[in-house]
Order: structure tokens, then C-alpha cells, then sequence
């Protein structure tokens, strides 16, 4: 059985269907689903995964839809939606790079959204909202800063690596030296932030995710063709139409806006952009950015993730950023010594 399908529509339209990832897509949706149902029944007042499906449907009883609603069920979304952010951007920046370490951990995004939100919390002891718009910000700063630092004639994948593991470098010292001229509870405040958590997550950070997702997600999208054109390198892409230096740039501003918001909704939550690309490519053995499949395996990866980090040491004894952290370092340490085999790096 073959893995792609040709399918013609009635107006002479011809798509290719590839009937794994598909398959790989709804697997993906259910385990997050799944993960999703188990989760919002886990914490100080465990609900069964009936009763959870129950009280989303409006059946429970007053005690069940306050905890389901009010409480769980925005920390689910949460997650679902910065996995989901995460998985995305990191797809687009490994296929721009086209270099497997090509994500917002390794290039700096996470460390300069993360001192943007030290500069708030030591310098003016924002609330919480302004931590996330300064998270926002520096983010947003720092992947301005590597696109221009890393331009010569165009942005090349490997300069755009190198590039930006210097600047994570140079943030990561601010974000230290941010971090010694803190008082000791804004320090404690800072190192919470820093670990990636997803408690005490409510309806504030759901809306503004949502709504950025609702608008970059069809955007990439529409422009996964160019993308996956450029892939074979610039000349090939030039040839067939695909205005790459437009194409890549407004890709390169969707994945830094992406990573940004997730990790001002959450803390830098680290590996899952990372991980999650690298992962969809091998359940789907397709060429090309797997979009879909990365966003699906980065919510899936990271509800479940939260729902481990519960059940090992009890609700919010362990922060998710601690659980993505082990095991993106442990596939990290194995994705280089997989390149170094093959002669890559």
C-alpha cells in the first residue's frame, strides 16, 4: 500500500494526500486528547476520566464543572496550545536552518524572552502581565538581533545556527548578571519563571494564545509549499517561483512570534521545540517541514509531560519545564552523536 494518494477534485485540482501522516496526525490528536482528559482529572481532587468527559459535556455536578473549568481545564489549554506553538516553531526554524539543531533553544529565543522577563521582574517588579509583555518583547528583540546579525546577502542555515547559539550565549550572561542584582524575593520569583510552569495558568493566557495561533497558524500554512521548495536550496526554489528571501523572512517572523508568546505564557519550556519536529519526521518518514504533524506531536509532548511531572511528585511539586528539560537534554546528547556518525557535524 502505497503512503501517497492522488486525489482530483471535480474543478481539475490535483492533491496529494500521504495517508501516513495523516494517520500520524490523528494518532497525535488523540493521544493529546487522552492526555488532555487525564490531566484535567489529576491534582488535589482527583476526578475519574468519566466524570471529566461528563463535565465538559455540562453534566457534572457545581463542584466538578468550578474545578474542571475555572481550574484545570485552562492550565490543559495552556499547554496544549505553547506544545503546539512550540512544535511549529521549531519545525520552521530546523527547515529554514535546515540543520536538525535549528530551534528556539539552541538559537537563543527561550534566553531572550527569558531576560526580557528578568528585566521586569528586577528592574520594575512587574506584575504578571507586564513579565509576559516584557517576555514578549525580549523575545521578539532577540530574533530580530540574529536574523540581522546572521545576514549576508541572505540568511544561510548554518550561519543562522551559529549566529544564534553566540547570542544565547551573550544573553545567558545578562540573564546571570540580571539574576545577582535581584533582591532574594524577586530572585525566587525569577528562577520560578525561569524553570517553565504551567501552574496557576488561567483564561488570561488562553485568549491571547489562541487568537495569535488562530492567525499565524492558516498563515504558515498557506505558505508551506515555499517552504518545502526551499528545502532544495535557493536556486531550485528561485527557479520555480518561490520568492524565497519574502518566503523566509515572513516564516522567520511567524516562529520568533510563535516561540515568544509560548514561552511568555509559560517560562521557557525547553526541548519541545526541539524534540517535537525531529520526532513527527520519524513517526511520518516524510520529507519536507511536517508543519502539522510538529505542532500535534508539540501539544502532545508537552500535556503529557505536565501530566507526568503531576503524577510523580503530586500537583505542582515538579514544574513541566524540569520533565521536557531531561529528556529533550537526553535526545539531544543522541541527535549529536547520530550527526556525528554520519559525518555531519
Amino acid at each position: 500500500m502505497k503512503s501517497n494518494r492522488a486525489l482530483r477534485t471535480p474543478g481539475g485540482l490535483s492533491v496529494r494526500l500521504d495517508v501516513r501522516s495523516l494517520v500520524v496526525v490523528l494518532l497525535l490528536l488523540l493521544a493529546a486528547l487522552a492526555a488532555s482528559v487525564l490531566l484535567i482529572g489529576t491534582g488535589d481532587f482527583p476526578i475519574s476520566a468519566g466524570d471529566v468527559l461528563k463535565t465538559l459535556l455540562g453534566n457534572g455536578d457545581a463542584g466538578q464543572q468550578f474545578i474542571v473549568n475555572e481550574l484545570r481545564l485552562p492550565r490543559v489549554l495552556v499547554a496544549l496550545l505553547v506544545g503546539a506553538s512550540l512544535g511549529l516553531g521549531g519545525a520552521l526554524f530546523q527547515s529554514i536552518s535546515r540543520n536538525p539543531l535549528g530551534s528556539p533553544d539552541v538559537l537563543g529565543l527561550g534566553q531572550g524572552a527569558t531576560a526580557g522577563a528578568l528585566v521586569v521582574i528586577v528592574l520594575f517588579s512587574g506584575d504578571a502581565g507586564a513579565v509576559t509583555a516584557g517576555a514578549l518583547v525580549g523575545g521578539l528583540a532577540t530574533g530580530l538581533a540574529i536574523y540581522l546579525l546572521a545576514w549576508k546577502q541572505g540568511v544561510h542555515g548554518y550561519r543562522l545556527v551559529l549566529v544564534g547559539i553566540g547570542v544565547s550565549a551573550v544573553v545567558t550572561a545578562v540573564n546571570g548578571y540580571l539574576l545577582t542584582k535581584a533582591d532574594i524575593v524577586d530572585a525566587a520569583r525569577a528562577v520560578v519563571w525561569m524553570t517553565g510552569s504551567l501552574s496557576g495558568r488561567d483564561w488570561d493566557q488562553v485568549w491571547p494564545l489562541l487568537a495569535l495561533s488562530a492567525v499565524l497558524v492558516p498563515l504558515v500554512l498557506a505558505n508551506g509549499r515555499g517552504l518545502r521548495m526551499m528545502e532544495m536550496g535557493d536556486d531550485v526554489s528561485y527557479a520555480l517561483g518561490v520568492r524565497v528571501e519574502r518566503v523566509r523572512m515572513l516564516l522567520l517572523v511567524a516562529a520568533v512570534l510563535l516561540t515568544a508568546a509560548a514561552t511568555a505564557a509559560a517560562g521557557p519550556v525547553g526541548f519541545v521545540a526541539l524534540t517535537a519536529p525531529q520526532l513527527a519526521r520519524r513517526l511520518t518518514r516524510s520529507p519536507g517541514p511536517n508543519l502539522v504533524p510538529s505542532l500535534c506531536m508539540g501539544a502532545a509532548l508537552l500535556v503529557t509531560a505536565d501530566w507526568v511531572s503531576q503524577r510523580l511528585l503530586g500537583a505542582d511539586q515538579l514544574p513541566v519545564g524540569v520533565v521536557t528539560g531531561v529528556l529533550g537534554g537526553v535526545y539531544l546528547l543522541w541527535l549529536l552523536v547520530t550527526e556525528r556518525r554520519a559525518g555531519r557535524i
